[in-house]
């Protein structure tokens, strides 16, 4: 159950409406966000919420009977719509492209990946520079000197950033240069991390962990929102299964499943879903078919070159060739709304 406070409500309503759900035998915690403030209500017992609705300083109250409350779109009228500002803005029937190399390895690298975005209307880019990697001899990113890089770059096109966050301590340092923090499928439960994120105001997109569930994935989600932050995105990446002919297995169903369960958007990473290029276009396009609020891919100038994920990045006549292919689907998909 969730009660939604009223914009005056004073601080001691807020405590009888607290002590009014302990004495209904639920277990309440308050959450105040950028958007809002609300009381999350954990109980099993039914009870008439009529009683809580009639409290001063309840603006509204919802039934949710999701253990994961607050993404749970069983209480949110709208989808929720994310806004980085300069007419970008994701969800709701908002789509967009992310697009970018694996790893960000130098300004030039920068540079022509950003002009190549920028003539093909893709407006934000996607970039490592904190790299997770399963062998520590791997190339691990050029770190805030390659932030810094990276986001001067693509202001300079009109550009947002989205860029992975592997660490509590970096959430601060990062903040000036990016839009969207990503946390990667191996901290999708870094429980400590996903907290620290729910007390800045930039969005977040969380990736579903390598073997994680959809469920798994909602509550990851939650401790963001409970921790004051709205303002997210659910990524599909792929799961680890026994399947070896590709890198993951491409969940097509995590994208209506989600929706279904949560108002906040859904985006698909084909490259990490299959990691095999020449394949990344036909799961990227399925994803799009299947009702995703954007998608995000590696592109290179020349992924035989890439520091990292060279097999899974797009070139640029391919990833233009895709930009368009999507776009026509995405017109064909209206047409079905």
């Amino acid at each position: 159950m969730i009660i939604h406070l009223a914009p005056d409500c004073t601080e001691s309503i807020q405590t009888d409406i607290l002590c009014a759900v302990r004495a209904v035998g639920y277990t309440p915690t308050a959450v105040q966000t950028q958007f809002g403030r609300y009381i999350v209500c954990i109980g099993k017992q039914p009870i008439d919420i009529r009683v809580l609705g009639s409290l001063p300083g309840v603006r509204d109250i919802y039934y949710v009977s999701d253990d994961y409350q607050l993404v749970s779109r069983k209480w949110k009228l709208e989808r929720t719509t994310i806004d980085l500002g300069d007419g970008v803005t994701l969800g709701n029937g908002a789509f967009q492209i992310m697009a970018g190399p694996c790893s960000i390895e130098s300004e030039e690298q920068v540079c022509s990946i950003a002009q190549h975005l920028q003539r093909c209307g893709v407006r934000i880019m996607r970039g490592g520079v904190f790299k997770p990697r399963s062998s520590p001899y791997s190339f691990r990113g050029l770190g805030l000197e390659g932030l810094k890089i990276f986001a001067r770059i693509c202001r300079e096109h009109g550009i947002k950033v989205i860029s992975e966050v592997m660490e509590a301590a970096q959430i601060e340092p990062m903040y000036e240069y990016i839009d969207i923090y990503q946390v990667g499928a191996r901290n999708s439960q870094n429980f400590n991390l996903l907290d620290e994120l729910g007390k800045v105001d930039k969005p977040v997109m969380i990736k579903r962990g390598i073997s994680g569930t959809i469920e798994e994935l909602l509550y990851s989600a939650e401790y963001v929102f409970s921790a004051g932050n709205e303002r997210l995105l659910l990524c599909e990446r792929g799961i680890r299964t026994y399947e070896r002919a590709s890198r993951n297995t491409f969940d097509i169903n995590a994208i209506p499943i989600l929706q279904d369960k949560s108002h906040l958007p859904v985006i698909v990473d084909p490259s990490h879903a299959i990691g095999l290029r020449e394949f990344v276009a036909p799961v990227a396009l399925a994803g799009v078919a299947a009702g995703a609020d954007g998608i995000i891919v590696e592109v290179h100038e020349t992924p035989e070159e890439a520091a990292s994920d060279g097999a899974q990045t797009l070139n640029y006549e391919e990833s233009e060739q895709l930009f368009h292919q999507i776009r026509a689907l995405l017109s064909v998909r209206q047409s079905f709304s």
